[in-house]
């Protein structure tokens, strides 16, 4: 058996931080993480068709109109056929759904500050440049294979 790297440490270390957040903030506020995810697109950009939001948020198509329906049921969001392509279903938060989305991003500001406690502004930007160089380097990879 071979002894963990530094670079296996890392990456185990970064990729289980990246999946606990995912999941964090959500099971904060009491939603799954594509709801989370779904309010707060909708709230960003405005009226958006399903299909931009199934691309966005990775999901299938049958799920988009899923949460988007319960969205509607509870009054927070609308839909309605694109006027330039009726084949195109736009979603759309109401005020209630603009207010809940508020909301949500109020409490995920705190979250956020709540989860940086203890790290200074220095650390973070420490961070912030070495995930850019990783980045970086997963597109010069990417960019070198082809």
């Amino acid at each position: 058996m071979r002894d963990e790297t530094s670079e296996d440490r890392f990456f185990r270390e970064l990729g289980g931080a990246c999946s606990e957040l995912r999941q964090a903030f959500a099971r904060h506020v009491g939603m799954s993480a594509h709801r989370v995810q779904l309010l707060v697109r909708l709230w960003r950009e405005g009226e958006t068709s399903h299909s931009d939001l199934r691309q966005a948020l990775g999901l299938e198509g049958a799920s988009i109109t899923r949460l988007v329906k319960e969205l509607e049921s509870e009054g927070l969001a609308g839909r309605r056929l694109d006027p330039a392509d009726n084949r195109y279903t736009l979603a759309a938060l109401t005020p209630a759904g603009e207010q809940a989305a508020a909301d949500l991003e109020r409490s995920h500001q705190a979250y956020q500050e709540r989860l940086l406690d203890g790290v200074a502004t220095q650390e973070q930007e420490i961070v912030l440049r070495v995930l850019r160089r990783v980045r970086a380097n997963i597109t010069g990879q990417e960019t070198h294979d082809q």
